[in-house]
């Protein structure tokens, strides 16, 4: 690994006047997996009324929008990533009219709804595959269909393609007499994106649902959305080995260069932005935004913002920290990865920082229960639009869940070996809002996964009261980012060794903020003038853990700040 130190370095990150800030641009984003968060009716499953119930808590956390993982009419294959009807609530969710009842209530909060949009499938179960599958004229292309290929007298798949839940992408239709290609599970059939039809289609979608109040788009696992074209005799090659891996069942079997990735996909971000500076001139108001998951390269991620002549996605989801830091890291392998995005930024973008979500062990369970503030620190004090999963302001971490327990499609279609490498379930057990029956979630006798064994100690209610708790130290660094050198300071990094990550946010005319974590269990005194310049002799607590032996208010010299293992802090000028 390359270890460098930034001596007051200021990254490229020149900040607008606040007039001109767009709320999202230095916004608190929360996502809401609504399976889990609150259960209104007692069915042990949580639904758009439980999330209106509970949006003033969002409200007291700071936060200025939500997305939500699918609530959309779904068969429930892949938990309502497999839409059967685009512009429909399902009934476990709710009805049309709460999902109105849920935009107002967050619009008297001044808290905006983000929905979560799939746009790479539907479910089979959707009308529009139904109808493809019968071979109608106007839906006969909406998906991708082939008659496969024929070898030793039996049919076989069009290609070796490998679906991201096991086994092959394609699936035999007996009605349409042909395959249809699902990356992801075969009740999740592929939308074709050649199809012009279809990409109006998707378009009308966003319109439907940005005019029923929504605010904007988090726009699902988009780098699969596209395959290469077929050639002029409609077959498509396959995909080559990856040697590395050896379970021919496995998607990391073969190397995706033929199904994700292609150029195409980028240009249907650029049209979906679009349409969204279509509605915003319509509707007026506050901007609406499109956040975009796209697990791939750095160079990649960086079109997703746009390409000099087209506008792309306001926030593509910045998962250089969530894919890359583990257990082990040093202090260089965290300044590296932030600037990885910094230095990588195009001018005038905004970035944004993510450490967890539905799909991720949690930070407390990945990092280590003793760098949850350490990390809620960097993600709300760092530049830009912070975004966190629910519960990781309260340190939740991952519940066991047995093979006989699991529910993940992507974990159940492998086997008692292979599912806890797969399963997502850990990550997405009900939120804890009290030690009382359910953790508050529910009042069922059975929840949709089981609780945490912890829930009488983490909850929203107990850590209201500990100051220091893992909530409190949340809010604090929460309303320190309305702070103008917070909202458009520039910043330098510096890693102090290979245990202190140190960086500094500066404004002229305003206090500097200064970010400390001592990320492993060495007590450590590090000297901040060496590394930053234009800070005062004396600095001043403004944030501290639960590791401190120093409280909020206390003075320090910048040239021997002294931190107990595992201590996370924020300094100011004075």
């Amino acid at each position: 690994m390359v270890k460098f130190l930034v001596l007051g370095c200021l990254l490229a990150l020149v900040l607008p006047t606040l007039a001109e800030v767009g709320w999202w641009k230095t916004g608190q984003f929360y996502q809401i997996y609504p399976r889990s968060f609150k259960d209104s009716d007692g069915n042990g499953v949580g639904d758009l009324n439980g999330i209106t119930q509970q949006l003033p808590y969002l409200k007291e956390i700071g936060i200025t929008a939500t997305w939500l993982s699918p609530v959309f009419t779904s068969p429930m294959a892949d938990f309502g990533y497999d839409v059967a009807d685009l512009k429909a609530i399902d009934p476990l969710f709710g009805t049309m009219e709460d999902f109105d009842s849920l935009i107002a209530r967050a619009k008297e909060l001044d808290i905006k709804i983000i929905l979560d949009f799939v746009p790479n499938h539907t479910s089979d179960e959707c009308d529009w595959f139904i109808r493809s599958a019968a071979g109608e004229e106007e839906y006969k292309d909406f998906y991708v269909w082939h008659t496969g290929k024929v070898v030793n007298g039996i049919r076989q798949p069009p290609t070796n393609w490998i679906s991201v839940f096991r086994g092959s992408m394609w699936t035999w239709n007996e009605q349409r007499q042909a395959y249809y290609l699902h990356q992801f599970h075969a009740k999740q059939p592929d939308l074709n994106y050649r199809n012009p039809k279809v990409v109006e289609a998707m378009k009308d979608v966003l319109r439907f649902w940005i005019r029923k109040g929504a605010y904007g788009f988090r726009i699902d696992a988009v780098p699969h959305v596209f395959e290469v074209p077929a050639d002029s005799d409609g077959n498509w090659p396959d995909e080559p080995r990856n040697e590395d891996v050896h379970d021919p069942e496995d998607y990391t079997y073969l190397n995706h260069v033929y199904t994700t990735d292609q150029p195409e996909t980028l240009e249907l971000v650029y049209e979906f932005r679009d349409v969204i500076e279509e509605l915003d001139a319509e509707l007026g108001g506050d901007d609406r935004v499109l956040l975009t998951e796209a697990y791939t390269s750095l160079e990649t991620l960086m079109l997703y913002y746009g390409n000099g002549s087209d506008k792309g996605a306001h926030i593509p989801f910045n998962f250089e920290m969530l894919a890359n830091i583990n257990f082990n890291s040093d202090a260089y392998h965290y300044a590296e990865l932030i600037h990885n995005w910094m230095d990588n930024m195009p001018e005038g973008q905004v970035a944004n920082w993510v450490f967890g979500n539905h799909d991720s062990s949690r930070i407390g369970s990945r990092l280590g229960a003793d760098r949850i503030d350490a990390i809620n620190m960097l993600t709300l004090t760092l530049p830009g639009v912070s975004i966190t999963y629910q519960g990781e302001e309260l340190g939740m971490t991952d519940v066991f869940i047995s093979w006989e327990d699991t529910v993940d499609p992507q974990a159940c279609q492998s086997n008692e070996q292979e599912f806890e490498r797969l399963t997502r379930d850990p990550v997405r057990t009900p939120f804890q809002w009290s030690d009382e029956q359910n953790a508050g979630f529910s009042n069922a006798s059975v929840t949709w996964l089981p609780l945490s064994s912890d829930y009488k100690l983490v909850n929203v209610k107990r850590e209201r009261g500990i100051a220091l708790s893992h909530l409190n130290v949340y809010k604090q660094l929460r309303a320190l980012r309305d702070e103008p050198t917070l909202k458009q300071g520039d910043l330098s990094v510096a890693p102090i060794g290979p245990n202190v990550l140190a960086f500094k946010r500066s404004l002229a005319g305003q206090k500097s903020y200064i970010t400390v974590v001592n990320i492993n269990d060495d007590v450590e005194s590090v000297n901040l003038d060496s590394v930053f310049t234009s800070i005062s002799t004396q600095l001043q607590y403004v944030v501290v853990n639960d590791k401190s032996s120093r409280r909020k208010n206390d003075l320090t010299y910048a040239n021997s700040v002294l931190l107990m293992p595992k201590e996370a802090i924020v300094l100011s000028t004075v």
